[in-house]
């Protein structure tokens, strides 16, 4: 997400090679990734070019599970927004062009939506699986009964089904073990977690007290929901998080990272680094072994399937708080 962003394209390129160096197989990014963050219109597309240019120069487009999600607007026309037949499928084909591939391995709905019958929708993705442009499908942000009504159209019309799901999961908002996760694992869905270090507050470098450092994720690009989520019970969990990285000789993104990847039914759980240091301390987390001990001290000040601090927004399934400007998607 940072890629064209809060990271220019020499260190995007950099984390990537690193990346790949490193084991890492799957590369997921949007076409709404890219932006200015205090202007979503500005840039967008940008990190999608920058992964294009990336892997051909490399020659290792082969070695990459590709995936991008397409539903945001990235103008301002009406039309170029949401998970319509028009707009997915041109949205879909701006993609091809920009990753400079002729298919995406995962083309994903970047955000649901009542607005459109989900039977469009997925006619819409079916034909471009159909014409080798998508090879699999998959959701953001949906809610498990969302992802249940897309499998029943999906198998009653004979299209193709959605495989994997990204929702914010990490040890401040634990909602998704409600049903979500477990949805997913009775239907074969691989759950693919964004934000597992809670848009980096459990990296350790917040106080409770103290405003966020300068040029942080917090004191920039999600300033706007500062407020609601440097709560005490927040540090009190992440209290918990850097004493047990601190007797574990870890990092707290690490030990946060590694909960959130051994949890049950997590497949993946998604990493954004913007600089390469931040890339180092994320491989890491394979290193770091989560005990029973440790899930029960964890559970203690952050309860299973809860919120400790709720990470969804008002439309119930993702912020809409960006930077110092507030936009209320469709």
């Amino acid at each position: 997400m940072n890629f064209g962003g809060r990271a220019d394209e020499a260190t995007a390129t950099g984390i990537l090679d690193r990346a790949l160096d490193a084991g890492v197989t799957l590369v997921d990014t949007a076409d709404v990734y890219g932006h200015d963050p205090a202007d979503m219109m500005v840039g967008q597309g940008r990190s999608e070019e920058i992964l294009g240019r990336a892997l051909e120069r490399g020659g290792r487009r082969g070695r990459v599970v590709l995936a991008t999600k397409a539903f945001f607007p990235t103008s301002g026309d009406p039309n170029d927004q949401g998970s319509s037949r028009r707009h997915l499928i041109t949205a879909c084909e701006a993609s091809l062009r920009r990753l400079r591939v002729d298919h995406i391995d995962l083309f994903q709905l970047h955000h649901p939506s009542n607005d459109v019958p989900i039977d469009e929708t997925l006619r819409a993705l079916d034909d471009l699986v159909r014409a080798g442009k998508v090879r699999y499908l998959g959701t953001s942000a949906f809610g498990a009964w969302q992802i249940v009504e897309s499998l029943w159209a999906s198998a009653t019309l004979g299209l193709h089904r959605f495989v994997t799901e990204q929702p914010p999961y990490h040890l401040l908002d634990r909602r998704a073990e409600r049903e979500l996760v477990p949805m997913a694992r009775s239907h074969g869905i691989a759950v693919l977690p964004w934000s597992p270090t809670a848009g980096g507050f459990l990296t350790g470098r917040y106080r409770r007290g103290q405003p966020p450092p300068a040029g942080s994720r917090f004191d920039t690009f999600w300033a706007g929901g500062r407020d609601e989520q440097f709560t005490d019970p927040a540090f009190d969990v992440l209290d918990v998080v850097v004493a047990l990285a601190a007797e574990k000789g870890c990092t707290p993104a690490q030990l946060a990272l590694a909960w959130c990847a051994a949890q049950p039914g997590i497949t993946a759980p998604i990493i954004g680094p913007r600089t390469l240091e931040q890339l180092e301390d994320s491989l890491g987390a394979l290193d770091v072994t989560i005990t029973a001990d440790d899930t029960a001290r964890i559970d203690a000040v952050a309860p299973p399937g809860r919120a400790t601090v709720p990470y969804y927004g008002a439309d119930g399934f993702a912020w809409t708080t960006w930077g110092p400007h507030t936009h209320h998607w469709p």
